[in-house]
This record gives C-alpha cells, structure tokens and sequence, in this order.
C-alpha cells in the first residue's frame, strides 16, 4: 500500500531539513498529532500510557530481547516518529554531543564512530509501510528496501557530523549491514549528505553468527590498535555503546522500533 499523505510530507520535510541546516525544523511542522498526555484530569485512565512506560524501559534498556512492537502500541509509536517528539529526542543527544566534542583538543587521529541505521540513516519510509515495528522483522523485505539507497539522512546526526569535521575530529561508520551492500550504502551515505569518513566498516562472513556487541567491539579495537583515539559513539541501539574500546563517550539515540543484542 501507499504512504500516506502525512508521512510522504514528513519525508519530504526530513529531505530539506537534511541538505540545509537552516531548515532543520521543518519536519516538525508535518506531524501526525501530538502524543497522548500520560494521565486525565482527575487521574483517569488514558489510552496510551503504556506505551510511554514500555518505550522508557526500551530506551534505558531495561526492556532487552524483545522481537517486536506491541501491537497496541504501533500507534504511539507511529506517532512519536513522525510527530516532533523524535526529531526534539534526537536534537538534544547531538546537541550534547557536539558541546562535549567542542570541549575537546582535538589530535590528529582523534575519530568518532557512526552508526548507520536510524543513526546515520533513516529507515522510517519503509518502516511507515510496515507497522513501525509491529511486523516481525523481514530480512528479505528490508534488503530490498536497502538496495534501493534512498534512506535519508536523520539531519540531526548529519549536522552533528559536520561539525564534528568542522573541529578536526575524522568519522568512522560501523555498521550491521553486510558486506554485500557496501556499494549501495556507500552510494546511498553520499546521496545523504556524508562526504567523506576514515572507515566504513560492514559486516564481513567472519562475524556471520556473532552478535552485534562481539562484531562492533573487535572493530573498534582494530581502530585502536591502528592508532586511532575513539572519542565518540553514537548510535540507536545499546549494542553500539556496550563491549568493549567503546570510546571516551557514548551517545544514544532514541529507536523505538527494533532491538538488536
């Protein structure tokens, strides 16, 4: 089925904001409405509230394993992606971000790691299509969403990015794509707005049945032992700021729609 009217405005909102810091609020005039309040006048129950407690416990990690959405809760979910709540979420983890990064006295090897997906890059347009993470997760679906290249940037980390070029700090790209679709997101990196990095690291067949804290902690002391100084992570998932030669400092970006251990 389509998008509708709603998301396609949303995207083409995110687009603008991506290629001009100027405009970077633009996508929160396109929302759907805004989130349910956590509680009624008078302390009565409101449709919702769950949901706001499920999502806390998923962004503090205290909710692990989980495998999908709560059906009750693709609503909220929808809403918290494509309203303004998500891009705000974003905004204020670059923000800190970036003032600790100008804190900084920045050496040459000094190298902060990306991730890509809902880091980087954002997956919304297919995951619009796909009940915001109600639908068990689809390999095949998603790499074909992947091989069309047209995620585009989340523009608060692409901002964070070019300032961090702008202090002198070089940019790595570690992500849970595969080896295979190097070609393509490197072309789809570009198309967003990423210019130029040290590394763009994807997962090879050595790592096949490893999870993502084992694969990304042996990359980032390659990094290390390369002579990098890791002063920055950021990511959308725990299991890009857990393990091992993390980095001086994490940073976590809100993802309600998936888990990966």
């Amino acid at each position: 089925m389509g998008l509708s009217p709603f998301v396609l405005n949303f995207f083409r909102a995110i687009l603008v904001a991506s290629s001009s810091q100027g405009n970077s609020d633009l996508a929160v005039a396109n929302q759907i409405h805004p989130l349910r309040p956590q509680s009624g006048f008078g302390g009565y129950y409101v449709a919702g509230v769950s949901c706001l407690s499920w999502r806390l416990g998923v962004e503090t990690n205290n909710i692990i394993g989980w495998k999908t959405v709560p059906e009750e809760c693709e609503g909220y979910v929808g809403n918290y992606l494509l309203g303004g709540q998500y891009r705000k979420d974003s905004k204020v983890v670059t923000y800190e971000a970036y003032e600790y990064a100008k804190s900084l006295r920045v050496r040459k090897k000094d190298l902060w790691i990306f991730d890509i997906d809902e880091t980087s890059l954002s997956n919304l347009p297919y995951y619009a299509k796909h009940g915001f993470g109600v639908e068990p997760y689809n390999p095949t679906a998603f790499n074909k969403w992947v091989a069309t290249g047209k995620a585009p940037a989340l523009p608060e980390s692409l901002q964070l990015y070019n300032n961090l070029l702008n202090l002198g700090i070089k940019v790595a790209f570690i992500t849970g794509r595969s080896e295979e679709q190097r070609d393509i997101t490197q072309t789809n990196l570009l198309n967003a707005g990423y210019h130029t990095w040290e590394k763009l690291i994807l997962k090879g067949p050595s790592f096949k049945n490893k999870t993502a804290v084992v694969y990304k902690s042996a990359q980032r002391k390659k990094l290390e032992n390369n002579g990098y100084n890791i002063v920055g992570n950021i990511g959308d998932q725990w299991s890009d700021l857990l393990g091992d030669n993390l980095g001086d400092r994490t940073f976590k970006l809100p993802d309600p729609v998936y888990y990966i251990s």
